[in-house]
């Protein structure tokens, strides 16, 4: 098995478990899917006070179970949740099946979760006054300002690792919008919050020339 199949399986597992374990028990007691990056993973917002470090579930900061090799109706069943998605909130969902074991391999873990670790602290020096969220219909970290998109996405089928995106709700043209959807760099590429912000900074500059 190749590397970039372990990170595409343990990506697939994280997400779900931020949908089905996370977002969905938090949307039906407190009526939000938002999540938010956490040491070593995430976190709900608000009740339950759910999160993922590493390869455990926390709740209440009490550890509840392992997640590699768990399937997430078990380990929602440990922690007296529901599990399931935020019916009714968003329709791409991950599809993921709850009586599927999980798979998680801890290197790839780290190299998502500190992802979202960089992509929280930058985007935060961006816009002081900003609070990242973790949204999980994606799986990615973003902010917007002035109808703009930034954030860090863990990957997906168009790029499969790690990237920073910024995402102009109108089109923007020239070199450096280099995606359909505004443009975009590996977090590989970047290699570092200097560069990150940089990234985004440029991005926030161009942006704001509409004829850009």
């Amino acid at each position: 098995m190749t590397t970039a199949e372990d990170y595409r399986r343990t990506r697939e597992s994280l997400h779900a478990v931020a949908e089905q374990l996370l977002a969905g028990p938090q949307y039906r007691r407190s009526g939000t899917i938002r999540l938010v990056v956490a040491p070593g993973g995430f976190a709900t917002v608000r009740e339950p006070k759910l999160a993922v470090r590493e390869d455990l579930l926390l709740l209440d900061d009490a550890p509840i179970g392992k997640l590699h090799g768990a399937t997430i109706a078990d380990l929602a069943a440990a922690a007296g949740l529901e599990p399931g998605l935020p019916d009714g909130v968003y329709s791409d969902v991950t599809g993921f099946d709850p009586h599927a074991e999980l798979w998680i391999d801890p290197d790839q873990a780290r190299i998502l979760t500190r992802a979202y670790e960089l992509g929280d602290a930058v985007l935060r020096v961006l816009v002081p006054e900003s609070t990242p969220t973790l949204w999980p219909e994606h799986f990615d970290l973003g902010i917007d300002v002035d109808e703009v998109n930034y954030g860090v996405s863990p990957g997906d089928s168009l790029i499969p690792e790690p990237y920073a995106y910024i995402g102009p709700w109108t089109p923007r043209t020239g070199e450096f919008w280099n995606q359909s959807f505004g443009a975009a760099h590996t977090i590989a590429e970047l290699a570092g919050a200097e560069a990150l912000l940089a990234f985004f900074a440029e991005g926030r500059r161009l942006a704001a020339d509409k004829a850009e």
